[in-house]
């Protein structure tokens, strides 16, 4: 008795056989299939191996240790932390007291009989080949076991004397330095020998030099507190190892949250405690969990990416079975005419797509897993990372494969059934038939259009899921796709108006819907997908085009050193030797406390100034007061909205200023740099005067501090809403400094959280309100240098601005870094070019891919129709044809499907770029009235949202003439002239 399993199994050997015959259209199918296979599994496999587990975290953490206790800075008080001890807090209520800080006693709080590592880090400045290279250093003696693990020896040693360093191959690389060479820090005259050479497991990329704790960074911050200095900014952590095999328990973690650290322990983290014993969720009451319409959103996105993927082998490789069917058209009729029915036809073909699937999962997958095997090195650079294991998941593979399995199947069923319907005397002599088009088809899609352009409108203009629009739009472009066939038809009405070869290739397309409906649709989805693309990139370029701010004028140089000032002299020469430079202005900056201050204020003995507001020039949204409250909380919403326009609130404008500090110390050569045309304030820069850019900041000469606190208290609760502009531009008066001593810093602190007077004694700079319509880049203001000596600030040398003749080119900027590098500073050097676009690239790129798709696409069609009508072929060359006429017809075939696909594609891909880009123009409109209902737009300054949509014509254009043109004469150049002659089939 015969069986479907019978007459499955005959198929699929029928399906082999031809398979092998017809090698060169099996290779393609199998390629198409197999690639993108490959591609998943290989960064399936690879996304897994490098995803380590918690216990392999922990070994490159914590190495052989139970935890690693780290103190916080919150000065000894107790705390509380989750598990993990991402996050921390100190236990109680702080809001009416100043925030703890300050150091702990770390070594206090390790249990007794605990066995400890010390692991510093710090950072200097080491001499290399190439002069000095900031790097950091760690102290930790690596070659204890309770360290093994942290770091992979890759060969040498590590350090066992204090003399001796070990390095990472990427700081050994970058320095030009090797295993044997001895090192030697900017300001420690003692020297060291590399002995040996290792790796960061999680962080490949990252140069690193070991040392012996108490080896390298105290003696380092001995001598550069005695040369006035920046230090190294040592941390220390340390590696606990506890008596017994419980590790450091959670409640030992909470003994020693109580003296103020916390803890990473390896027991605690592999198995967390129930939420109800952890203190500071009680405390914080934060749920947390969710993130589950974040996973929906994004499982909806990538199963539409991959449900689209699919769509696009699918048209891609259907024709192609559909070719092997209709060349196999008379084995098929034989086997009809042998008793097999239309079951049977089906399951030939789809056969075909069943074992060329298979083959192409098995080759796929095996490909995949290979490369990546090989490759794992390559891989674990480019990660930066090693991997953990070589996770192979099983039926994650083999899910990915059945992929292809899937695929092949779908790709093939269009063409089973059109082959099982063809008549046995039609498939025995050659005939093609005739079979009239869907009604019901292009009902589907067109409803299908209608409805995913209804789902992307609303998404993007009523709801806030970003899926509704992707879904939206690929169930439009779908039901674009199934109009195909029907649009096709209405493309082959214009053929009465072309010549003979382009009228005879489209006539040809429309009588075969069949083969041309699925390659047009092939480049329309390709061509959707890039047009999709390259708009949204087009339209976020101007956006960002619109909001760049530049950071100096066009061409001009700044460069600044806010960590050390020793460094300043020499940088300011190598910048004006290296670069067509005019006009130099070198700043200075104020320091409070030690001349080896950084510019962020930290550091020990290291005070701040800051800049006094006259009480009417005070931000009513800014300014707190003796009850610790909001000051936002004081308004209706109505008021902070005004607030929020108000000039007292307004924020200094981007540029290189912000990152210079409030006060710069120069002269008037800075004006002529930054192009700013103020003769007045020259003038007064002059005479001793400072410059301001930032008119609250200005206190009116005559008013005094009982006058400005008196006006401050008319108007609405907290402050008054005022509409006024301030200080007019040009007018004059002072700029009050007050400086904090570092003694003072925490008392100035709570101060101003309690909205009391600061101590510290302030200082009154005589200044000028700059003009109006000048652009400072963030410069707040600028004292000259008498004025900062006569007010008795201490300045340190910052750096310096130029102007240029003319916009530095890539290798003078190349060769400038090249010296600021031997430095080994933290130098910020600023060269202003201007708004520099980064998609045009990738619009070249997606115009390049789309091209290669449509002329693949259209190539496949273009081979099905030649198949199909060679008989006609035949015909035209009976009757005298030249064999020109056989070139054009194959290429105006070819750039007929192509040039459909384009403007269909072209049509289709705009809807979700426009989807996408209402949507973020809803959001940013949404956030920017939230900003203005809290008081946080920025002042008088603020702007509305700018989100366009633009259309890239030039790729559009480079789409809808270039790849046809181009798929046409391609198609037209590899085609033969001559065919070979023969008598016409009976009829």
């Amino acid at each position: 008795m015969k069986t479907w399993y019978h007459s499955w199994r005959a198929a699929i050997r029928i399906a082999r056989r031809d398979a092998w015959r017809f090698k060169g259209r099996s290779f393609l199918v199998l390629a198409m299939l197999a690639l993108p296979i490959l591609g998943v599994s290989a960064a399936d496999l690879t996304l897994r191996s490098a995803e380590l587990s918690p216990a392999q975290s922990l070994e490159r953490d914590l190495g052989g240790a139970d935890a690693r206790v780290n103190d916080p800075g919150l000065g000894g008080v107790a705390l509380l932390q989750d598990p993990k001890a991402d996050n921390y807090l100190p236990e109680g209520n702080y809001d009416d007291k100043p925030w703890p800080d300050g150091d702990t006693d770390v070594e206090a709080a390790i249990p007794g009989g605990a066995k400890s590592l010390v692991d510093a880090e710090g950072r200097a400045k080491l001499k290399t080949t190439h002069g000095l290279l900031s790097t950091p250093i760690r102290e930790l003696k690596a070659a204890d076991p309770t360290a093994e693990g942290i770091m992979r020896l890759d060969r040498g040693h590590f350090p066992r004397k204090a003399d001796e360093v070990a390095a990472t191959n990427a700081f050994l690389e970058s320095s030009g330095l090797r295993v044997g060479s001895e090192l030697t820090a900017h300001g420690l005259d003692a020297t060291y020998r590399i002995v040996g050479a290792y790796e960061l497991p999680n962080a490949l990329g990252d140069a690193q030099v070991n040392a012996l704790p108490g080896a390298l960074l105290a003696p380092l911050d001995k001598a550069l507190a005695a040369a006035e200095l920046p230090d190294t900014q040592t941390s220390t952590t340390y590696l606990v190892s506890v008596p017994g095999d419980a590790g450091f328990t959670w409640n030992m973690v909470k003994e020693s949250n109580k003296k103020g650290v916390t803890v990473v322990s390896r027991a605690v983290t592999l198995n967390p405690p129930p939420d109800s014993d952890v203190p500071y969720y009680e405390q914080e009451g934060a749920a947390f969990g969710g993130g589950g319409s974040d996973n929906a959103t994004e499982l909806a996105i990538l199963s539409t990416v991959v449900g689209l993927a699919m769509l696009e082998i699918c048209l891609l490789a259907g024709p192609a079975f559909a070719v092997g069917a209709r060349r196999s058209r008379r084995q098929l009729g034989l086997v009809g005419a042998n008793g097999g029915d239309r079951h049977h036809i089906r399951a030939i073909v789809l056969s075909g797509g069943l074992v060329i699937g298979a083959v192409a999962a098995v080759v796929g997958t095996a490909l995949g897993i290979g490369l990546t095997f090989a490759l794992q090195p390559v891989l674990e650079d480019w990660l930066g990372k090693r991997f953990g294991d070589f996770d192979l998941r099983p039926l994650e593979l083999i899910g990915i494969a059945l992929i292809a399995v899937v695929t092949g199947l779908l790709a093939a069923i269009v063409p089973a059934v059109t082959a099982s319907r063809q008549s046995v005397v039609a498939s025995l002599t050659g005939r093609r038939g005739v079979r009239r088009s869907s009604r019901v088809l292009p009902v589907l899609g067109l409803t299908a259009v209608v409805l995913g352009a209804g789902v992307a409108l609303y998404g993007s203009t009523v709801s806030d899921q970003v899926a509704l629009v992707g879904g939206g739009s690929a169930l439009a472009e779908l039901g674009v796709v199934a109009l195909t066939p029907a649009l096709v038809g209405l493309f082959g009405r214009i053929g009465r108006w072309l010549p003979l070869s382009p009228r005879l290739a489209l006539r040809d397309a429309v009588r075969n819907r069949g083969r041309t409906a699925p390659a047009v649709a092939a480049v329309l989805a390709a061509v959707a997908g890039t047009v999709a693309v390259a708009t949204y990139t087009s339209s976020s370029e101007a956006q960002e085009r619109a909001e760049y701010e530049a950071s100096l004028p066009h061409g001009a140089v700044a460069i600044l050193s806010p960590e050390s000032a020793a460094d300043v002299p020499s940088i300011r020469d190598d910048v004006q030797k290296l670069l067509p430079t005019e006009v130099r202005a070198d700043v200075d900056r104020v320091v409070v406390g030690k001349r080896n201050c950084s510019a962020y204020g930290d550091g020990d003995g290291c005070g701040r100034y800051e800049i006094v507001l006259p009480k009417a020039h005070e931000c009513p949204l800014w300014s707190y007061d003796d009850t610790g409250e909001d000051p936002a909380s004081k308004f209706s919403k109505a008021e902070r909205r005004k607030l929020a326009t108000d000039w007292r609130c307004s924020e200094q404008g981007g540029g290189v200023g912000n990152g210079a500090g409030e006060i710069l110390v120069g002269d008037a050569k800075l004006l002529k740099v930054l192009k700013i045309d103020d003769p007045a304030a020259e003038k007064a820069l002059a005479s001793g005067q400072a410059v301001s850019f930032l008119n609250r900041n200005i206190n009116p000469a005559g008013a005094d501090g009982r006058n400005a606190e008196a006006a401050a208290k008319g108007g609405a609760r907290g402050g008054a809403v005022r509409t006024d502009g301030g200080p007019k531009a040009g007018s004059e008066g002072t700029i009050d400094i007050r400086v904090i001593s570092a003694a003072d810093i925490e008392a100035a602190d709570a101060a101003s959280m309690e909205g009391k007077e600061p101590p510290g004694a302030v200082t009154s700079i005589p200044a000028r309100q700059i003009s109006a319509g000048q652009n400072a880049y963030g410069v707040t203001m600028i004292v000259p240098p008498d004025a900062a000596r006569k007010a008795g600030f201490t300045t340190v040398p910052l750096g310096a601005f130029f102007s240029t003749e003319r916009l530095p080119s890539d290798a003078q900027e190349q060769k400038l870094n090249s010296e600021l590098a031997k430095t080994g500073g933290d130098i910020w050097l600023t060269v202003e070019k201007g708004f520099t676009p980064e998609n045009s690239t990738t619009l070249l790129a997606l115009a390049v891919f789309a091209g290669l798709i449509t002329i693949g696409a259209a190539g496949i069609a273009t081979g099905l129709a030649q198949a199909d009508a060679e008989a006609d072929l035949k015909t035209l060359a009976a009757v005298g044809a030249p064999p020109r006429v056989r070139k054009a017809l194959s290429g105006f075939q070819c750039g007929v499907v192509a040039a459909m696909g384009v403007l269909l594609g072209s049509a289709s891909g705009i809807l979700p770029a426009i989807g996408l880009r209402f949507t973020e123009r809803r959001a940013e409109d949404q956030m920017y009235e939230q900003m203005l209902d809290a008081g946080w737009a920025g002042g008088s300054d603020s702007t509305a949202p700018f989100v366009p949509v633009v259309i890239p014509w030039e790729t559009l254009g480079l789409l809808l003439v270039v790849v046809p043109l181009g798929a046409a004469v391609l198609a037209a150049l590899v085609t033969r002239s001559r065919g070979a002659l023969a008598r016409r089939a009976a009829i």
